[in-house]
């Protein structure tokens, strides 16, 4: 079976102060239909770059300057903008992180949903309110009939969430990106949120590409996950194999810091990974981990890493599918720089 979106070879620069930044190297992912792809990483490992490429949404000075996304088909970074708006929102969604400036400040939620039901669904207006109605209450919203009317800075940061995802998921979408959706939220409607996307996936069938810092959430709610650092994926794997067995010492250090409640107290700090990510204006010679890196040899900061299959062969990100870019790997089943 096809993947339903496919991001293949995806490289991604910011040119200013004359200057020029690599915020996305060669990343290459897939999402099957109704599957939550994982996204994780440290702030600027090029996490939300990679998602707003996918839909064309990368602001000037940043550029797209290679790689595909394919969907239902069609390379999306082909398309031409009025093809592509289309797309947008109908049939591939996006929750961001921040709804406060997200939503229109001028606009009440019932009007912002009924324009993005009307934009993509011809429907008439009584009919779109009436959707928009039903749309909250299947977020469980409170007196969504109010909430309507109001505006969003009336409204809590867990329902202007609630709404983002009643927007998105209005067209009934085949793949719904969601960037950091939790991050401004108390824990319990943290939780509340991501139950809610959860359970409209499997209502929808719909496909979840999720970003977050949040390793917990990865366990619990992905079926694969991508680790990203310095605008790479330096492991793709299904999310059991990755937590039970991390390969790429990034993902080793990441998993080491998770808090334990079995680990005594008398065995001091949690470890902490030293050094800090390679500056993006100037990527270092061969892997970009070598400097921070327990298991470095000499050859690390000379050779770029490949991509090595570490479990099945289908490189494609199907189930079982798994590979790390690191040279400890190396060993004939490398698949492309």
């Amino acid at each position: 079976m096809l993947p339903v979106l496919s991001v293949e070879d995806i490289y991604v620069e910011f040119a200013t102060g004359g200057t020029t930044i690599q915020a996305v190297r060669g990343v290459s992912l897939t999402v099957d239909r109704g599957e939550t792809l994982g996204i994780v990483g440290e702030s600027g490992s090029g996490k939300s770059v990679t998602a707003l490429s996918i839909l064309r949404l990368v602001a000037r000075p940043g550029r797209i300057t290679r790689g595909r996304v394919m969907f239902e088909g069609s390379d999306l970074l082909q398309m031409g903008e009025r093809e592509l708006r289309k797309v947008r929102g109908a049939r591939i969604a996006m929750v961001f992180q921040d709804p406060l400036t997200s939503l229109n400040p001028t606009l009440t939620i019932g009007n912002q949903i009924v324009e993005t039901i009307c934009e993509h669904r011809p429907t008439p207006a009584g009919e779109a309110w009436r959707e928009a109605e039903d749309l909250l209450r299947q977020v469980h919203m409170t007196l969504p009939e109010q909430r309507l009317r109001q505006y969003p800075f009336e409204l809590s940061g867990g329902m202007r969430q609630r709404a983002m995802i009643a927007m998105a998921f209005s067209c009934r979408p085949a793949v719904l990106i969601a960037d950091e959706p939790t991050t401004a939220l108390d824990v319990t409607v943290q939780a509340q949120i991501l139950d809610l996307m959860d359970e409209i996936r499997k209502d929808l069938g719909t496909s979840v590409i999720l970003i977050t810092h949040d390793l917990g959430v990865v366990a619990e709610r992905c079926d694969h996950v991508a680790v990203m650092y310095a605008g790479q994926i330096v492991e793709y794997a299904p999310v059991k194999e990755l937590f039970e067995s991390p390969k790429h010492p990034y993902t080793q250090a990441m998993l080491a810091a998770l808090p334990d409640w079995r680990r005594p107290r008398t065995e001091g700090p949690l470890p902490a990974l030293p050094g800090q990510p390679p500056d993006m204006k100037n990527v270092p010679d061969g892997c970009p981990f070598a400097a921070r890196c327990p298991s470095a040899m000499d050859v690390c900061v000379k050779r770029v890493p490949a991509q090595t299959i570490v479990g099945s062969a289908d490189v494609s990100g199907g189930d079982g599918s798994r590979y790390v870019r690191c040279l400890l790997y190396e060993d004939g089943s490398s698949i492309g720089y």
